[in-house]
């Protein structure tokens, strides 16, 4: 590493700008300029401009500058912009939804842009690799940016410099010089000086000829607490992507039905869901609702089990009771770290039809009950002696596809159809129904077998949020250390004040990371307190 001796003699490694021990500026370009060497960090050599040959120094390099990170932030904004533009995946109205449901849901809700959002993969920004690869990206950077700098400057402010160089003290953006009388006691004037800011706050460090008094040391490190606090908020966002921090399923259950928790060993069933609304005699006020309700609250009784088989792969899931309860919104049924919160509800959806097979030829003769769950429909149902039903074909939603035949548009028993075949054993006789928005086809137009309608099962539908996420805590503290940094750097000040005395004459310098008004104020107290002869000068730079 190339090294550059200041007239002091102490030898400084290349990028240094102030003297190491003196403080006198070593560019000599910049010395001969107005402006005087930054102050941030001290005049320090960073890593990022000493070491620059080998290839982790150019990626050191690459990832300590900033407008390599404003430009990492920059495309993390823009991709979290476009990922709110539609709801992810996990947030859609689809129950069980397949790769085609969700696909056909963009488009059909969003139409061509929904398609393309789909398309570029935006439905799932978050837990993408890119997305994730961003994030990486700007946690490098982060740690890169903070070593770069804070090591350079602990360096500097563990180690204070006390006998300045001239030339550093009259760099600063106050300076004042003036001519000492012959029977002043310089001793005694540091020792007035010293007392005088150390009233004020100032922590003194004391030299032969030499003081330098510092208050709000602190403060510098402020931007460096929040990188930590940034960095920690990052690595808890990334573990979420290690398997069993975190999970963020959306599962709909009918009331009666037990779903499997995915990812989990457990299940959770729907007792029974209602809706809670305010009466008049609880409203502050009448309000004109034209006949409609308010919704005080909504809540799903569940009861969760756990299968003690899970860890045996094919084998019947064997389900012990865990848990029973209310959930209800804002208020979730806790198992642990496992959180399933109220999140949504499709009430009064067709959960069966119901009819009657009739005898036509017999005057209408009611024959037995059938009834077609719309969610699991039995293949095959007795309803009479020797009378079986039989469901040959079914279609929740369905729709008439390109190709002439009949599909379905979604899992959802929205426009169901189905085909049956009715079955006498005793007289062979075979006959196929189909119903179809209420109404009933049939084979033969002289057949036996017709169908009544009854009024259908409707059912709700309760949307339960389950939720598992170890890495909220590091997620907070992070915040939490983010938001200590925040307040070090915005309400402290690092303040500074040199004074020295050479050859007869007394030198003031002072230096602020901010509030330069502040600062004068003391420094011109400081003046007028100990009678000394100079006047202060304030540069335009510092």
């Amino acid at each position: 590493m190339d090294q550059r001796k200041c007239e002091c003699g102490h030898t400084n490694p290349v990028g240094t700008l102030l003297c190491e021990s003196c403080g006198k500026p070593l560019n000599v370009e910049v010395y001969e300029q107005t402006a005087f060497p930054d102050m941030r960090y001290e005049g320090m050599a960073r890593r990022s401009q000493t070491y620059t040959k080998k290839w982790i120094d150019r990626i050191w390099n690459y990832f300590s500058s900033v407008k390599i990170a404003i430009g990492i932030i920059i495309v993390i904004l823009v991709a979290s912009a476009v990922g709110t533009i539609f709801p992810q995946q996990q947030y859609i109205p689809v129950p069980v939804p397949t790769e085609a449901d969700v696909a056909r849901f963009y488009t059909d809700t969003y139409g061509v842009l929904g398609t393309v959002y789909y398309g570029l993969g935006f439905h799932n920004l978050y837990s993408s690799w890119w997305f994730v690869t961003l994030l990486v990206l700007l946690g490098t950077s982060l740690v890169i940016c903070s070593l770069d700098r804070v090591i350079p400057l602990y360096k500097a402010l563990s180690k204070p410099r006390l006998n300045q160089h001239k030339s550093f003290l009259k760099g600063q953006k106050l300076f004042a010089e003036g001519e000492l009388a012959p029977d002043v006691d310089q001793a005694e004037l540091l020792d007035s000086s010293a007392l005088a800011l150390k009233k004020k706050g100032y922590r003194i460090f004391r030299a032969e000829r030499a003081i330098m008094a510092e208050k709000g040391r602190f403060s510098r490190w402020g931007p460096y607490v929040n990188h930590i606090g940034l960095i920690l908020f990052l690595i808890g966002v990334l573990m979420r992507n290690i398997p069993g921090f975190y999970m963020d399923e959306f599962v709909w259950v009918r009331e009666g039905q037990t779903v499997a928790i995915p990812d989990t060993p457990y299940y959770i069933k729907s007792e029974n869901y209602h809706t809670e609304y305010w009466s008049e005699e609880e409203m502050p006020a009448k309000l004109e609702l034209n006949g409609g309700v308010i919704p005080k609250s909504f809540q799903t009784d569940a009861i969760l089990y756990v299968n003690k088989n899970a860890e045996v792969p094919g084998k019947k899931p064997d389900l012990i009771e865990v848990q029973k309860g209310p959930i209800i919104v804002n208020h979730p049924m806790m198992e642990g770290d496992l959180a399933i919160y109220q999140s949504g509800v499709q009430e009064m959806q067709l959960g069966a039809l119901n009819f009657v097979l009739v005898d036509v030829k017999q005057g209408n003769k009611e024959l037995g009950p059938i009834k077609i769950d719309l969610y699991n429909p039995a293949a095959e149902q007795e309803i009479a002696a020797g009378i079986k039903v039989r469901v040959l074909d079914y279609f929740p939603d369905f729709v008439m596809g390109k190709d002439g035949k009949p599909a379905t548009q979604t899992n959802l028993p929205k426009n169901p159809m189905v085909a049956l075949e009715i079955a006498d054993e005793s007289t062979n006789q075979n006959e196929k129904l189909v119903y179809l928005q209420g109404s009933v086809l049939t084979q033969k137009s002289d057949g036996r077998f017709g169908l009544v309608f009854k009024k259908p099962d409707l059912i709700d539908i309760s949307g339960l949020n389950v939720r598992i996420d170890k890495a909220v805590p590091l997620i907070y503290f992070g915040a939490f250390i983010f938001m200590i940094g925040v307040v070090m750097g915005f309400f402290w000040q690092h303040r500074r004040v040199w004074v020295q005395t050479q050859e007869g004459t007394v030198l003031l310098a002072a230096h602020t990371n901010k509030n330069w008004f502040g600062l004068r104020r003391e420094v011109d107290g400081l003046v007028e307190q100990l009678k000394l002869p100079v006047t202060v000068e304030e540069k335009t730079k510092a």
